[in-house]
């Protein structure tokens, strides 16, 4: 027999279904479906951007015409599937571009429910601060530094006396190789803006870290780059050495605004 002085125990229950804990197996259902719309999303950008291509290929040459150069004079095929190989990488690379929207929305949906509270409010403003650094990096690359390295290369060739003719495919994915890593590589102010958020790292450990940071950012350069020589490579790096001098100084802002915040609060 219970004692009556003892307080009855009533189970409480959760309305909130992003609270509740999932078993293991539904963690792993989640991730399945995730896969499977993210794959159907970037399958039918593909698709759309293939019968796009010659568009998508004329964005392609602009570099080329914005240095006065004619593409039908420089690019050739040497592959009798040459145009069709090409038009499906211009479509996967389109494709993907064109998809990051929805599977950034589909990876959310799948993490959100496993963030705290101060986690979920970083989301919003970081996702779209990915997306202008993305854009701006991408911009940096197709409008100044690719139409500067085709200048480049070309006159160092005739330098050399010799004639430049480039296939198509080499052309294109240069261009995009390019394009593609200056816009993920304008990804790391936010990496290092969210980090310094969060209090895991602050201005004074991003400053004593700078050169091993300098010596890393030159090896990704190096790597991701889609050619091997140190022109490109620096015109990749020096942007990244630059914003991360600027991930200092903000951060450096950000802990002098929560250091001022926190003195007025306790006044």
């Amino acid at each position: 027999m219970s004692d009556p002085r003892e307080p009855e125990f009533h189970p409480v229950e959760n309305d909130d279904p992003q609270d509740v804990v999932k078993p293991f197996v539904e963690h792993l259902e989640d991730l399945r479906w995730m896969l499977i719309k993210m794959l159907a999303a970037l399958s039918v950008t593909v698709v759309l951007c293939f019968f796009c291509a010659k568009p998508l290929l004329a964005v392609v040459k602009w570099p080329l015409k914005r240095i006065g150069e004619d593409p039908e004079r420089f690019l050739r095929t040497l592959q009798v599937a040459g145009g069709f190989n090409l038009a499906m990488e211009l479509a996967m690379y389109a494709g993907i571009v064109l998809a990051c929207p929805l599977l950034l929305y589909f990876l959310a949906q799948f993490i959100l429910p496993g963030l705290t509270a101060r986690e979920k409010k970083l989301l919003a403003p970081a996702f779209l601060t990915g997306v202008g650094l993305f854009l701006t990096g991408a911009s940096l690359a197709f409008f100044v530094v690719i139409p500067a390295g085709l200048r480049f290369f070309i006159e160092y060739n005739k330098y050399l006396g010799i004639r430049s003719e480039w296939t198509i495919e080499n052309y294109v994915s240069f261009v995009s190789h390019m394009t593609l890593a200056f816009g993920l590589c304008f990804e790391l102010p936010l990496v290092v803006l969210v980090l310094a958020k969060l209090g895991i790292v602050s201005h004074k450990f991003l400053r004593d870290k700078r050169p091993y940071v300098i010596i890393l950012i030159f090896i990704v350069a190096a790597v991701i780059t889609p050619t091997t020589d140190m022109f490109n490579q620096t015109l990749l790096a020096l942007p990244m050495c630059l914003l991360y001098e600027a991930c200092i100084w903000i951060a450096w802002w950000m802990e002098r605004k929560k250091r001022r915040e926190s003195e007025a609060s306790s006044q």
